[in-house]
């Protein structure tokens, strides 16, 4: 194209001109044109990605990183088309853009292509060499255990952690990273039908694969070692101690694999069983709604020797519901404390004074089961039988026990604590896991008066695990399967508070269950979601169907039929958990080189190749220059047909036309187009628009400095027919389908493109404002009011400082010919409107004339 392009330049120098020369001219342009109609889908589809990475960063929708390299690498491609295309146009004028290109390229890479690294390269430690600052090599579940037993001096049973070293020694064996990565990139993070098999394949890899010889070999060494410490034979618990977990904002309650009571023989099974559990269903969403990235969740496992608890439980050192509690919240079951953890059965509750260690409260459940150690190695549910199950399952004294270990433990940390404790069979209290408690300030609400009467009342009762009011349609979850079929915005209904719902709390309305306690593992997740929950209310999946319309009101623990409005003043908005994250702040800088638009200024020196920091910005500058070579092309050789000519529409007018290919009817010769000579689908509609109802003029006067801008804005010769020194040439470049109307008139400059034909899925306009007279603020309140009258007849808009660009995509073509109308309508008719953009009444009184001018041009 290069060569056609530079024999183009060659005919323009000749006087006379031969048939050969105009038709080499005609193919040129033709070819300028399909690079130009190339350039603007480039063009869309990169302002799309900027849009979706926008959206990301200001939503609440979970996105993970494979949502970032994507972007990313849509951005690129369609950048480079841009720049590629334009270097068509003009016989390669921008080289210049490649060069920027691979050098917001290249930074991009390097954000993308950071990890996180651990230095020390130890297998496997013992914990009692472990304290909090080896977070990094042991995570932070077995760094406070560690910290625990050896800072402050309290008992936890022996063991060691396989450290992240070994985790990633395990996966590079196995040349597992680069897979896990393909699968999971494979797939949208809200898909949960297409996660849940994701989540299948990926755990069979890691459980198919093999361990490391030298990772075997100090695994079996730590243990040898440790049999000889407790002078026993032994079995251990081994607990998921991954990056991140444990933490007061990520607690990943529930979320990985524990195994208890493990031997030797079982330890490398367990040990894989552990690491794929990071790769669970609930684990995978987890880690996506509060923004984790996947690779640099490295996965430790502590091994403890087992404690054969005859009970055990959790403590919160204060309570969890009100910040204002400083009572000490002891939750106890018979046997191992997972009856409690898990959330499948009743416990007791006791509650005690941190001022002179009394129970003020105390709720013995009747505990129907609880779990025990098997004599060689895992564990059993049993039945409790007898008096034994309305039994109270620890002591008074233990009671008083627990809680100052609790005040020790939060003294050290100067923070509330979550802790799991266990009273093996001879009297010993064991810490088995601590974690910072986060608290939650208490409700106040705002019942409405018509509740009195309890009409609406369906049942009442439970516990309050979080706050707040939630409505939604019931959905009964049983099964794994249900969680396939729940819907965002439902409330989940179930029998037992199991850690694997937790996949569905970012999308519940509200929470409710038959059995649990506030300290399991589905609880503590809950309220790090902010979603209201009600647990142990009996007898409630009798009385709810699914579909059901409901209320739940956590703090009264009601349960309303239909859709009641109660309204509570101090829990705020759901948080995005997103927001801080390190996916986040990864597709935050990524961001920083993609969206962001410098090149403000067309008429700018610094308007040029080398200024392009971002994506956009090269966006800008090529779909700016690409117009101006188009144009220049018809301007600068002496053939009068391909020149643009001025519109004739009753008097020559201010708008220009340059016929890219098949807009015009018939050649035209001499210096101006009449209107019924064009045949532009697209401008026609937009000229329609432009005259369909004359413009009133100026909303406003102005006075002193305001005059200035007056003068400039109301000056009669920027009507549309007249010329003056405030206007430039407004241009369409058209073909039979296409338009581009580029117009600036006085302080506002606008751009409205648009394909309009039989091909739905071409069909699309784009219509961008800016600028104007007044003061900034209120030349964004009026880019917000032009899209808030747009967005009610389809149009998706986005304001961008005093900018707003709208769009309407893949819609048939008469409703397309009917919104381009009203973008017609609008060029004219949102002039000056940033001027009154400061009283509501005048505001008003526009808003209703826009959709009245617009019904009338509709009808």
């Amino acid at each position: 194209m290069r060569k056609k392009l530079g024999n183009i330049f060659r005919i323009f120098k000749k006087k006379e001109h031969t048939e050969e020369d105009l038709e080499e001219l005609r193919l040129s342009f033709k070819e300028r044109y399909h690079s130009f109609k190339l350039l603007l889908s480039a063009n869309n589809s990169a302002l799309e990605v900027m849009g979706a990475i926008d959206q990301a960063l200001q939503g609440n929708n979970p996105f993970g990183m494979s949502f970032i390299r994507a972007s990313s690498t849509a951005a690129s491609v369609s950048v480079y088309k841009l720049i590629k295309h334009l270097n068509e146009i003009s016989n390669n004028k921008y080289t210049e853009l490649f060069l920027r290109f691979e050098e917001i390229q290249d930074s991009i890479q390097k954000i993308l292509s950071q990890k996180k690294t651990i230095k020390d390269e130890v297998m496997v430690v013992p914990l009692r060499s472990v304290d909090r600052d080896m977070y990094d090599l042991v995570g932070s579940k077995m760094a406070n255990i560690g910290e625990i037993k050896n800072k402050i001096s309290l008992k936890v049973p022996p063991g060691f952690v396989i450290t992240s070293c070994a985790y990633n020694l395990f996966i590079e064996h196995n040349h597992l990273q680069d897979e896990i990565d393909r699968r999971l990139q494979s797939v949208e993070a809200d898909n949960i039908e297409e996660l849940y098999t994701v989540s299948s394949k990926i755990q069979n890899l890691i459980i198919n694969s093999k361990i490391p010889q030298k990772l075997e070999e100090d695994i079996k060494t730590s243990w040898d070692e440790l049999a000889k410490e407790a002078g026993k034979e032994i079995t251990v618990a081994m607990r998921s101690s991954a990056f991140g977990e444990d933490t007061e904002d990520n607690s990943f309650a529930g979320q990985y694999r524990s195994e208890l009571n493990v031997s030797f023989d079982h330890i490398f099974d367990a040990y894989k069983e552990i690491i794929a559990s990071k790769y669970s269903l609930t684990a995978i969403t987890y880690r996506l709604n509060k923004g984790f990235k996947d690779e640099d969740i490295f996965m430790s496992v502590g091994c403890m020797v087992m404690v054969d608890a005859v009970c055990g439980g959790v403590m919160y050192s204060r309570s969890p519901l009100d910040i204002n509690d400083d009572s000490i919240f002891i939750n106890s079951s018979w046997g191992l404390p997972k009856t409690v953890v898990d959330g499948n059965s009743d416990c007791d509750l006791f509650v005690v004074s941190r001022k002179n260690m009394e129970i003020t409260y105390r709720d013995i459940k009747n505990k129907k089961n609880k779990f025990v150690c098997y004599p060689k190695e895992g564990v059993c549910r049993v039945d409790i039988t007898g008096e034994n199950a309305n039994l109270q399952s620890v002591s008074d004294i233990d009671i008083c026990q627990l809680s100052k270990l609790a005040i020790k433990m939060e003294d050290h940390y100067l923070s509330p604590q979550d802790i799991e404790w266990a009273i093996n069979q001879i009297g010993e209290v064991f810490i088995l896991q601590c974690r910072p408690l986060k608290q939650m300030e208490n409700l106040k609400i705002d019942y409405p008066e018509d509740l009195s009467n309890k009409e609406n009342l369906i049942t009442s009762g439970g516990i309050t695990i979080c706050p707040g009011v939630g409505s939604g349609k019931v959905v009964l979850v049983k099964t794994g399967a249900d969680i396939l079929s729940f819907t965002e915005g439902s409330v989940l209904v179930t029998n037992q508070a199991l850690p694997r719902w937790a996949s569905l709390l970012n999308i519940a309305k509200a929470v409710i269950t038959e059995q649990g306690s506030f300290a399991g593992h589905f609880a503590n997740v809950a309220r790090e979601f902010r979603v209201p929950s009600i647990f142990g209310l009996k007898g409630i999946l009798e009385k709810l169907n699914n579909g059901d319309i409901v209320t739940v009101d956590a703090n009264a623990k009601r349960i309303y039929r239909g859709k009641v409005e109660i309204s509570y003043n101090n829990l705020g908005e759901k948080k995005n958990f997103m927001e801080g994250s390190p996916v986040y702040e990864t597709l935050r800088e990524v961001s920083r080189l993609i969206v962001p638009l410098n090149l403000l200024d067309p008429d700018s020196f610094e308007f040029k190749p080398l200024s392009c920091k971002t994506f956009h910005d090269i966006t800008r500058f090529a779909h700016e220059k690409s117009v101006h070579e188009m144009f220049e092309f018809g301007k600068t050789h002496n053939f009068s047909e391909k020149s643009s000519k001025q519109l004739f529409y009753k008097v020559p007018m201010q708008w220009w036309v340059l016929n890219l290919d098949d807009g015009f009817k018939e050649e035209v010769i001499g210096k101006y187009v009449h209107l019924d000579n064009i045949v532009s689908v697209p401008m026609l509609t937009i000229w329609d628009g432009i005259i369909a109802i004359p413009w009133d003029g100026p909303p406003i006067d102005g006075k002193g400095l305001m005059s200035v801008m007056f003068q400039a804005t109301t000056n009669t010769s920027l009507s549309v027919g007249t010329r003056s020194k405030y206007t430039e040439r407004n241009y369409f470049m058209i073909s039979k389908n296409y338009c581009s109307l580029t117009s600036r008139l006085g302080f506002h400059f606008l751009v409205v493109e648009s394909m309009i034909s039989d091909r739905t899925r071409e069909n699309y306009i784009r219509f961008q404002f800016k600028g104007g007279a007044a003061d900034y603020n209120r030349r964004v309140r009026r880019v917000q009011f032009v899209g808030e009258v747009l967005e009610k007849y389809g149009f998706k808009s986005e304001v961008i400082k005093d900018t707003i660009i709208c769009s309407l995509d893949a819609q048939e073509k008469d409703f397309m010919l009917s919104r381009l109308k009203i973008i017609g309508y609008m060029t004219i008719h949102t002039r000056q409107l940033d001027m009154i953009m400061t009283g509501e009444a005048r505001i008003n009184y526009y808003r209703d004339k826009l959709h009245s001018d617009i019904n009338k041009i509709l009808s």
